[in-house]
């Protein structure tokens, strides 16, 4: 365990209050020559595991496709502590969330409009109890991260 995670970690409710509140997290995937692959995603946490949606075609999808072993990463800079004698002993003020998982592409209908919702309710709530007109659905692809591990660590 790293030195901070052991003095420093978040509680489990102040890691789910920082995935409620946060707009923009980072969906890491594996490419296909086996390097890492890091996009900011809109989301929304929603019973314990992490929603994403986006185009159904491209680089994230396909890296889903090909291997499920994903992480996605939220944190806060809440401001910097700067040291008096050198710029080097500046230190960030922080919270941060770590999860990783097996991530795949939601097919259900139902559950996809679910999800959708969720997100709908989240980033443009004026829009919230709207349908979805069925060619939109078809044309969004929804990702979930099923979520097998998650730490949070604060530095303040």
């Amino acid at each position: 365990m790293q030195y901070r995670m052991k003095h420093f970690q978040l509680t489990p409710e102040q890691i789910e209050d920082l995935l409620q509140r946060a707009d923009c997290g980072h969906f890491g995937t594996i490419r296909e020559n086996g390097y890492p692959y890091v996009i900011a995603m809109h989301f929304v946490y929603y019973k314990g595991n992490i929603y994403m949606h986006g185009l159904p075609k491209g680089l994230k999808i396909d890296n889903v496709n090909r291997n499920s072993k994903a992480c996605f990463e939220v944190d806060e800079l809440l401001g910097l502590q700067p040291d008096d004698k050198c710029a080097c002993g500046t230190e960030a003020i922080y919270n941060s969330v770590v999860l990783t998982g097996t991530a795949q592409i939601i097919q259900e209908p139902e559950f996809k409009r679910e999800v959708l919702n969720k997100l709908v309710d989240k980033y443009t709530p004026q829009f919230t109890g709207g349908e979805f007109p069925e060619n939109m659905l078809k044309g969004t692809s929804v990702i979930e991260l099923q979520v097998s591990e998650c730490t949070g660590k604060y530095h303040k």
